[in-house]
């Protein structure tokens, strides 16, 4: 990443850190994303699993209790001292560095990112390095995993979304969308206890048809791809996609 990156990214973990779980880590949401993971980690063979952007443990720590061997990549010390501090997160072992460059050793039968993670990878190459590396550490017959908004419902969406809200707190997001870099910032507006707070987080969106070549050239190909965690079909008016690669 750019220096201007790692500076915005570190300002949005340390920011982020203490409250994620709780603004971000949605029961539904995580239940029905741990539960696909469990799935596929079955269809892949069992073997070591690989989460890039482990951050909080929020996805790792259940699929780890669900007796899955679970390794995790960030480049936070914030979010994984959250990690550190929970149940079994002292456990967990967890590379620390940027995930584009997936920098552990070892194979993985199943690796995966969630949350929109992807996204914050600030341009092709490191997306495209990203796939490419993962090739390389799947054994055959191994699945890659990444969620992702669709381009175009980024653009037509209008207002802030309600992220969380509470006795106390209310989250909200509004994105904007520059098409000439094809990045998206992400406006979080949080107020709480009498105070608003006001943060910035930048993305590269990238569509259907750019994941599938990325995957491609990195010798992966499409196995399926979902509308959501819960294995929703995808359709022309889905707003998010889960893409699942195998490597052959």
């Amino acid at each position: 990443m750019r220096p201007a990156e790692q500076r915005s990214r570190a300002g949005y973990a340390t920011e982020f850190a203490d409250e994620y779980d709780r603004w971000f880590g949605k029961p539904r949401t995580t239940g029905a994303t741990v539960e696909a993971l469990v799935s596929l980690a079955a269809l892949s063979g069992g073997g070591r699993v690989l989460e890039l952007g482990v951050g909080t443990g929020r996805i790792a720590l259940p699929l780890s209790e669900r007796g899955l061997s679970v390794h995790g990549v960030d480049g936070s010390e914030e979010m994984v001292r959250q990690l550190r501090a929970k149940p079994s997160g002292a456990e967990l072992p967890v590379t620390m560095g940027n995930f584009a460059d997936v920098p552990v050793d070892g194979t993985f039968t199943l690796v995966y990112l969630a949350g929109g993670t992807f996204g914050e990878l600030p341009d092709q190459e490191s997306q495209s390095r990203c796939f490419e590396r993962v090739a390389r550490h799947l054994e055959p017959g191994g699945l890659f995993v990444l969620d992702a908004h669709v381009p175009e419902a980024l653009a037509a969406a209008t207002g802030p979304d309600i992220v969380s809200e509470g006795e106390g707190h209310l989250v909200l997001c509004y994105r904007r969308l520059d098409p000439s870099v094809q990045r998206y910032r992400s406006h979080y507006v949080i107020h709480e206890d009498g105070r608003t707070r006001h943060l910035r987080v930048d993305f590269r969106y990238t569509g259907p048809g750019e994941l599938d070549l990325m995957a491609r050239r990195a010798g992966l190909v499409l196995k399926e791809r979902w509308a959501d965690w819960s294995g929703a079909p995808f359709v022309r008016d889905s707003a998010a996609q889960v893409s699942v690669y195998e490597r052959p």
